[in-house]
């Protein structure tokens, strides 16, 4: 016995193109609106576990854009303006902060860096703190340097993958024409510190010809009151204080108003899609309204051609839904890069995080939406009275 769905698969295929052309933008809104969905997801965690790994909460450099200061440190950009390093020692006495760890980060051009050169990120750290505000940091090769002024250097993951450098290799630092040796290279952690050489501060500081530092990383105490410490570092003359909760807020802040474009863009690809379906339904009923009274002549019943109809439009979102979503799957490294070249700030890991959950809830999605537009041609067919169909076709 012939099942409805075979009925309605069959159906489907009568007029092929319009059934793929329908199928086509179904799939498409599926792929943008589980793209859409997993980037919700996946920016947030990947910007929360940037913000985690700088191992601190709060960071005092020179006054100036706190957005900008802030996505320059995630980057491991350069540019900042100079502080004293007694600062860091007298943020140390307040009751809140548990360490704090002064950063001296440099940046220096080199000719042989990619095509017509690039920029080499240095990071010169307190050996004392650093280390221990950053635990999750683990080692490929090797260890820190041993000794605060020593001419060694750890390298991040990628950066000792694009110098093809390895242990007991010797890096020469850019316009300086100094050489350091390599004690330590990192495993891949997915941040801005896969990109950066670290190296002790003293040595570092001797190289530029600097006896200051452009940051002082502050990590608090538990349970300790947050708002209470940036109130009295407030106070510092010409510092900016950033706190890393802040700069979450203001980048998705940022973030929310592209997020609220492309998904009204979403909600129109797929309110077209549907308009599709519902087009192509209400085709096919009026093609075949001659048929349809014809099989209530034989006892259809117009609950009986309601679900048949509307088995058509199932079968197409269904179809069209899953295929979106392979799509979606497929290409998510594409819409990762894609999104990484328009955002000003992309943290690092997946942007676009599609799960089982959020495809089987982006699915649902699809067909609710195909379902309730089905209900008219569906209904229409329903009503479709015998002797006048039969007559209409004579």
């Amino acid at each position: 016995m012939i099942s409805k769905f075979q009925i309605a698969y069959k159906n489907l295929l009568r007029k092929k193109t319009r059934t793929l052309l329908t199928l086509v933008g179904i799939i498409l809104s599926s792929w943008v609106l589980v793209s859409l969905l997993g980037f919700n997801r996946g920016y947030e965690s990947a910007l929360n576990r940037d913000i985690d790994n700088m191992g601190y909460q709060i960071m005092v450099m020179a006054k100036g854009c706190p957005y900008e200061a802030a996505t320059m440190m995630l980057q491991g950009g350069a540019g900042l303006r100079y502080i004293e390093e007694d600062v860091a020692a007298s943020i140390k006495t307040h009751p809140e902060v548990d360490k704090v760890t002064p950063i001296l980060m440099q940046a220096f051009f080199d000719p042989n860096k990619g095509d017509g050169g690039g920029i080499a990120g240095y990071y010169g750290i307190d050996l004392a703190t650093f280390p221990g505000m950053k635990p999750f940091l683990r080692f490929l090769k090797g260890g820190w340097p041993s000794d605060p002024s020593a001419a060694e250097a750890v390298m991040g993951y990628e950066a000792a993958e694009l110098e093809q450098r390895d242990i007991g290799d010797l890096i020469l630092v850019p316009e300086k024409n100094v050489q350091l040796k390599v004690v330590g290279i990192l495993e891949r952690t997915g941040t801005q510190d896969d990109g950066t050489i670290f190296v002790p501060l003293k040595t570092l500081q001797k190289i530029s010809g600097l006896d200051k530092i452009t940051t002082i990383g502050i990590k608090v105490k538990k349970d300790a009151d947050i708002t209470k410490l940036e109130t009295a570092l407030y106070q510092l003359p010409d510092m900016q204080v950033v706190s890393f909760s802040q700069v979450k807020q203001t980048i998705l802040k940022l973030i929310a108003t592209a997020r609220v474009m492309v998904l009204s863009i979403a909600v129109i690809a797929l309110l077209i899609a549907m308009v599709g379906v519902v087009n192509t339904i209400l085709m096919s009923v009026l093609e075949r309204k001659h048929e349809i009274g014809i099989l209530k002549t034989m006892g259809a019943m117009p609950g009986d051609i309601f679900r048949l109809v509307w088995t058509e439009t199932l079968i197409l979102c269904a179809c069209g839904g899953i295929a979106g979503l392979g799509l979606a799957l497929a290409f998510a490294r594409l819409s990762d890069l894609l999104v990484r070249r328009i955002l000003p700030y992309a943290p690092g890991g997946e942007l676009v995080a599609i799960d089982v959950r959020l495809s089987c809830l982006t699915l649902l999605i699809i067909v609710g939406v195909g379902l309730l537009s089905g209900i008219y041609p569906a209904w229409k067919a329903g009503r479709v009275r015998p002797l006048d169909a039969i007559r209409s076709e004579g």
